[in-house]
């Protein structure tokens, strides 16, 4: 994946997904109990909105390793996100079908997400040799 094949973030596979990702989760954390307003809703929306924006804010710096970090900081929301959906799929707020295929998405962004990594630390190495 060359940097002039990519003209802006949402051309990242990483940020399409986690995009799809983030509208679910939005979508779930609307659905919770009235008194989760405030507290889980609000966990799930702040993590889920961070999936993207540090992809974004990311490929928006300078260096490789600035783009490195911010997108290993979008992978511990995913993780974040994850321990949210055990929340409420524990606390019955939503069915195993719904925590599955959640989850599916979840693992699918983050292995798209380590791969960029990988190619954004080759380049970063590349680059270094130069």
């Amino acid at each position: 994946m060359e940097n002039s094949k990519r003209h802006h973030f949402r051309d990242l596979k990483c940020w399409q997904l986690g995009r799809e990702l983030r509208n679910k989760l939005y979508l779930t954390a609307k659905d919770l109990p009235d008194f989760e307003k405030y507290a889980l809703a609000s966990q799930i929306r702040r993590a889920a909105v961070s999936i993207t924006a540090n992809i974004a804010e990311g490929y928006g710096r300078f260096h490789f390793k600035e783009n490195i970090q911010y997108c290993r900081q979008s992978r511990a929301s995913l993780y974040e996100c994850e321990d949210h959906l055990i929340t409420c799929l524990d606390l019955k707020y939503i069915d195993q079908k719904k925590y599955d295929d959640i989850l599916a998405l979840m693992i699918e962004t983050r292995k798209v997400t380590d791969g960029y990594i990988r190619y954004l630390q080759k380049e970063s190495e590349k680059a270094g040799k130069k």
